[in-house]
């Protein structure tokens, strides 16, 4: 390292030190509410409300994974979060792939217009209560389906895939495919998947961490709290702890009530960590083994050689 200093001089030895000061702050940036989020699950409540945890743990204590592993809506958040992204991601990919490779190829009749008429969703929707009543008039209401098909094809993943098709695969392979006798559908599950395994692990981590931090449509569509999701019942604890502070701050109570208000505060913030810290944990794990495909995937297409 000192010897590839010592060649650097001027202006480039002032380069090497600002990008690698950047490069440090931003590495610092990112970290530190990873350490907090995991220093704060382990801490006295009380140190982490008052800010004396600043970094490491302060009081280590198991007790809020003791109380997630025990509170039985979390895990059945949990097992409805790992149905709605596996089987949800799956719906995905089935119908976005084939609709991005079929507007991929230059004998796609009307392409333009059919990409200009998905991009508009980009932009503007029907809005809230107009889908609403779609969906009501669908029968999909407070069913698990309505989770797995709404938003089923994302017009960004789709543009991405799109591209990676039209600049990836090479259209003289289409024709020698043709001329052996190999039909459309044929050519798309023998050739041209095998070739796209880097878009298909992008579009797989894309919807599969959309499907696991939604929470809005469960929110709206389902009823059936044995249908929620993890993240819409992290977000009741995150309501709790919000409701409780704001009574301690405007309410006028007994001193019994604010002591019960307080232990509800320090309560929700020791779980709402612990809760963080489990419901991430699965992204963290599998997003090392998808890197390399993910940087793959998104730099390709990007430069038409």
């Amino acid at each position: 390292m000192k010897q590839k200093l010592k060649h650097l001089q001027g202006k480039d030895l002032i380069f090497v030190c600002i990008n690698s000061f950047l490069l440090i702050l931003i590495f610092c940036v990112t970290v530190y509410p990873l350490i907090f989020v995991i220093s704060a699950s382990v801490s006295d409540p009380a140190a982490v409300s008052t800010g004396e945890m600043v970094l490491l743990p302060v009081s280590p204590s198991l007790e809020a994974y003791q109380f997630v592993l025990s509170y039985q809506a979390i895990w059945t958040g949990y097992l409805n979060t790992i149905f709605y992204t596996f089987l949800g991601t799956l719906i995905n990919l089935a119908a976005t792939i084939p609709c991005a490779y079929a507007l991929s190829r230059k004998d796609c009749p009307l392409k333009g217009l059919i990409m200009t008429l998905f991009m508009i969703t980009m932009y503007f929707s029907g809005g809230l209560i107009p889908g609403y009543l779609n969906i009501v008039s669908m029968g999909l209401l407070n069913t698990r389906l309505v989770m797995l098909i709404s938003g089923a094809v994302s017009a960004y993943n789709l543009i991405v895939a799109r591209t990676f098709f039209a600049n990836t695969i090479p259209w003289e392979l289409h024709e020698a495919a043709f001329l052996d006798g190999c039909s459309d559908f044929r050519l798309l599950t023998r050739i041209v998947l095998p070739l796209s395994s880097p878009i298909i692990v992008v579009l797989i981590l894309y919807y599969g961490v959309g499907h696991w931090n939604s929470y809005f449509n469960a929110m709206i569509y389902l009823q059936d709290r044995a249908k929620y999701p993890l993240q819409v019942f992290l977000r009741e604890i995150l309501t709790l702890g919000q409701f409780a502070d704001t009574a301690l701050a405007t309410g006028d109570y007994s001193p019994e009530d604010m002591a019960s208000l307080l232990r509800q505060v320090e309560k929700a913030d020791m779980i709402k960590y612990a809760v963080i810290v489990v419901s991430t944990l699965p992204m963290m794990v599998i997003y090392p083994w998808l890197q390399k495909y993910f940087a793959k995937g998104v730099m390709i297409g990007s430069v038409k050689g």
